[in-house]
This record gives C-alpha cells, sequence and structure tokens, in this order.
C-alpha cells in the first residue's frame, strides 16, 4: 500500500511511479493538457524528496520564471520549520539547493512555449528534489564533500511525507505572496540565503566561467555580477536552457 501524503486544499496528489521522476512526468501530463493547475506529483521513493506542481500563471514568460525563486524560498522555510537550526540551508544560482556547503537538492522549472513573452505560457511546473538519505552504494560520510543529504545533516528523522506536505504549504504560502505582493519579498528572501551573496563568485554559464561580485539577482531573475568596471548580467532563462531537458521514461 502507497503511504500517501496529506496535502494542503486546491492541490491534487498523484503519485508518480518508479522509475519515473515527477518533474518529467508532470510536464508531460501538462503538456498533453491531462493535468492543470494545482496537481502536484510526487515520486514514492523514502529516500529523496521528489515533487513537481503544476502552474497556470497570468503573467508573461519573464515573471512566470520567477516560480523558481518561490519554489526554492518554500523548500527552505521546508527544511527550516522540519529541521535542527544547525542546518544551513541556502541557495546556488539558478536553482541548486545546498545543506551546509553541499548539495543537497535542485530546483527545476519548464513551462510551455507562449510564442510571445509578454503572453502568459498555458502551464508552467517547478520541480524540486532533495536528498534525503544516503543511497544503498553512496560513499562513506565525507567522502564526497560536494554532496550531501539530509540525513547526513543530522535530519534523520526527517521523512518523505513529512517534508511534502510541510513544502507543498510553504508553497502555497509563498505562491500566494508572490501573487500578492510581487516578485521583492520572494527575492529578498531568496538573496537572504544565497551562497556567496556580496563576495566574489564564479559561475559556470554559457559554456564558460564568469567570475565578479555577486550584487543580486534582476527583475527577470538574471544573475548580477560586477567584474572590475563591468556589470554583467546572466540570463536566467540562458541558464535554465542549459539545464537536461525531462527525460522520457
Amino acid at each position: 500500500m502507497i503511504d500517501v501524503p496529506n496535502f494542503p486544499p486546491l492541490l491534487t496528489g498523484h503519485a508518480v511511479a518508479p522509475p519515473a521522476d515527477a518533474f518529467s512526468h508532470a510536464c508531460r501530463r501538462a503538456a498533453s493538457g491531462v493535468a492543470g493547475a494545482g496537481d502536484i506529483f510526487w515520486g514514492q521513493s523514502h529516500a529523496d524528496l521528489d515533487v513537481a506542481i503544476v502552474l497556470e500563471p497570468e503573467v508573461g514568460v519573464a515573471q512566470a520564471r520567477e516560480m523558481l525563486f518561490v519554489a526554492m524560498v518554500a523548500l527552505g522555510d521546508c527544511i527550516g520549520a522540519l529541521g535542527p537550526p544547525e542546518v544551513g540551508i541556502f541557495y546556488r544560482w539558478p536553482g541548486m539547493i545546498l545543506a551546509n556547503g553541499a548539495e543537497v537538492g535542485q530546483a527545476r522549472l519548464a513551462m510551455a512555449d507562449s510564442g510571445d513573452g509578454e503572453a502568459p505560457p498555458q502551464w508552467l511546473v517547478v520541480g524540486v528534489t532533495l536528498a534525503i538519505r544516503p543511497a544503498r552504494d553512496a560513499p562513506d560520510p565525507g567522502v564526497d564533500i560536494e554532496r550531501t543529504t539530509l540525513w547526513d545533516e543530522g535530519c534523520g528523522d526527517l521523512g518523505r511525507n513529512a517534508l511534502l506536505e510541510s513544502y507543498s504549504r510553504h508553497l502555497k504560502t509563498w505562491v500566494h505572496k508572490w501573487e500578492t505582493e510581487g516578485v521583492r519579498s520572494v527575492r529578498e528572501a531568496w538573496l537572504a540565503r544565497a551562497e556567496g551573496h556580496g563576495e566574489t563568485v564564479t559561475i559556470a554559464y554559457d559554456g564558460a566561467t564568469k567570475t565578479g561580485t555577486f550584487l543580486g539577482i534582476d527583475e527577470a531573475g538574471g544573475l548580477i555580477l560586477k567584474a572590475g568596471e563591468t556589470t554583467l548580467i546572466l540570463d536566467l532563462s540562458k541558464a535554465l536552457a542549459a539545464d537536461d531537458p525531462p527525460r522520457e521514461r
């Protein structure tokens, strides 16, 4: 029997059977017109949080991409509420989630091609993955210092369903705040946990690396870097396009 989480009102849960992943599955269902706003897809593995939600934003493509940061802020609040205080959650642009400096998860976003940057996309999917506990064949803790899990960071009591239920509630809250207050509060919350904000950083972008002082993110979610006398803006849409496309299963 599937251990089904309880989602808040207006969200309809759909379990995704392995080996499919929630993000790819949600994208296919949304593109085919089968899934609509409020459908939330979740993976059944207890070792990972794998969840994606379909939205139908009423704003243009550039504004709709802000949902990536909404999802990340919601996940940060979720872990902050459930995990011990010594677990530091940070974000690496554009969509990486860090726990105490190591990669622990990722946020992804895809949407229908509206053909017009001012027209709302017919659908949008935002998804997050999070490593809850190590895989059976994972190296011993500390061997791979670039990656971690919640279990390795002292969150051994956190389970998949608790994370799903908390994340979905926080996501609803932040989507509502974004709709009513605009992106400013989302941007401020994201920057408060942004890795290297105000410092010199090196970012992999468009097949190369860019180095400069990380000043913030612009209205379209682009990363603002100050390199000497030059201000660089790394385009969010290009960074997202470089992400792996949804995998067909």
